[in-house]
């Protein structure tokens, strides 16, 4: 059966309390909440285990299932699914839904009825039929509300502790994604906490965070700097040590990853011209620590591997040859412009920023911006970030000076570093969006020693 057919009027005829009217049920699971138990109203000694989801059929039409049991069963059931699972439901009773019980616990929808899952007569498995999951899956990418009813984060904050106890909806993109924090409760509950920075248009970050395992779950696999959510019914509080809003996953949420919406996609794109421009580095700047304090020495293939091995952000040292630095291109190319708010590069001749979605009004920043490539005997670290002051201080010269120089002296620049040894700190980010796995950030540059050189190399052998 179809979900369409619960909000339909013949269905509704029928309905007698507890109706057991489908026997299978074929859907895409959009939401999910941990296992909880409950002391039995019968036999306080006895305790009963449930948890819910929400499944989907169609871009219309979701519904919420509740499973109630023994532990074995609810535990069980509850571990041989996740989010984004096709599954197939067999013989679950029909409810109406009671928005005064714990229905208003549970994420919004627009059918009258949910489902309930019984230890003696409900079955749910994983749908193995490669066209229905084929079918079913696009329907993960469908916000559950309309895509266009969510607060920006510069909307969040302007209102402030207004907000304080509501639910909204929000769409933004993922920045940093923290560690899960394991915690024993004063009453022995073991729980967790994870904290996303999220980040759009108007705000450079904001936090998210879940204490569920089953949006944990979901949320830790996301790619930073790669992923927009749409968040439905966010519960908004105020963080009194904070002094300001955060955002919190609740009962009622359901996460749509990248959503497939004409608003996600101008943010998506937003994201990745940021990205791609260094400014999210320039944002992160006063995160990064002192060059000075950044010891442990890479090969290139070291990087590499290490960046393949690792979700978070590093810092290393490398002694590599500069194998490109394009100083004598044009200097469009080497100097540019970019919007002081939003990071994107400005049009020239119009003076203008290029990013539809920014509203401008700040004076544009002019800055080195070089893609820069690095190589040991190991292989080549390639389109390296040098810009802003790092870029300044390693050539020796200002933007304004750079741009008065003649061609002559531009190639004579180049040639002060273009296959000379450099001692050179590097912030690797991973990147599945990049061929070779990771982007670099050059955070300091400058011509090596050799003696420094061959004491470092050796002592990287030895470790080898």
């Amino acid at each position: 059966f179809g979900l369409n057919y619960l909000n339909s009027h013949r269905f509704s005829r029928f309905l007698f309390l507890y109706a057991n009217v489908f026997q299978k049920v074929l859907g895409v699971i959009i939401g999910k909440t941990d296992v909880r138990s409950f002391p039995d109203r019968k036999n306080i000694e006895i305790e009963r285990f449930t948890f819910g989801f929400t499944i989907r059929d169609s871009a219309e039409f979701f519904i919420n299932v509740t499973a109630w049991g023994g532990e074995a069963f609810i535990s069980g059931l509850a571990d041989s699914f996740s989010i984004g699972a096709c599954v197939i439901i067999e013989n679950p009773l029909v409810s109406t839904k009671d928005p005064e019980k714990g229905d208003k616990f549970c994420p919004a929808t627009s059918s009258h009825y949910r489902l309930l899952l019984t230890e003696t007569h409900s079955q749910v498995s994983v749908c193995g039929d490669g066209a229905s999951v084929e079918r079913l899956l696009p329907l993960l990418h469908l916000p559950v509300k309309d895509s266009r009813d969510f607060y920006s984060l510069a909307d969040i904050v302007a209102n402030g502790q207004q907000l304080d106890g509501t639910v909204i909806n929000i769409l933004a993109a993922v920045k940093l994604i923290g560690e899960t924090k394991q915690f024993v409760t004063s009453d022995g509950r073991r729980g967790q906490r994870l904290e996303l920075k999220l980040f759009d248009d108007s705000v450079s970050s904001f936090p998210l965070i879940s204490w569920d395992r089953e949006a944990i779950q979901l949320l830790q696999n996301l790619v930073p700097r790669e992923t927009v959510l749409f968040v439905a019914d966010a519960k908004m509080s105020f963080d009194s040590f904070r002094g300001s809003m955060v955002a919190t996953v609740s009962s009622k949420t359901i996460i749509t990853v990248n959503p497939d919406t004409r608003e996600a996609s101008l943010l998506f794109s937003y994201v990745k011209d940021l990205s791609e421009s260094g400014a999210l580095d320039q944002d992160e700047a006063l995160e990064d620590p002192p060059v000075a304090s950044i010891t442990a020495v890479f090969t290139v293939k070291q990087l590499k591997e290490k960046a393949r091995e690792n979700a978070e952000p590093f810092f290393g040292l490398a002694y590599g040859f500069v194998s490109k630095l394009d100083l004598d291109s044009s200097v469009s190319k080497v100097v540019r412009t970019r919007c002081a708010r939003c990071r994107f590069l400005v049009q020239q001749e119009l003076q203008r920023c290029s990013n539809p979605l920014c509203p401008g009004g700040e004076r544009p920043l002019t800055a080195f911006d070089l893609l820069v490539d690095v190589t040991d005997h190991t292989g080549t670290l390639q389109a390296c970030s040098l810009r802003g002051p790092v870029a300044e201080q390693t050539l020796g010269c200002t933007t304004e000076e750079f741009v008065g120089l003649t061609d002559g002296q531009r190639t004579a620049l180049k040639w002060r570093f273009l296959l000379e040894r450099c001692k050179i700190y590097l912030k690797i980010l991973p990147s599945a969006r990049m061929k070779s796995g990771m982007r670099g950030t050059i955070l300091g540059c400058s011509l090596a020693d050799p003696g420094e050189v061959k004491q470092s190399m050796s002592a990287l052998l030895q470790e080898q």
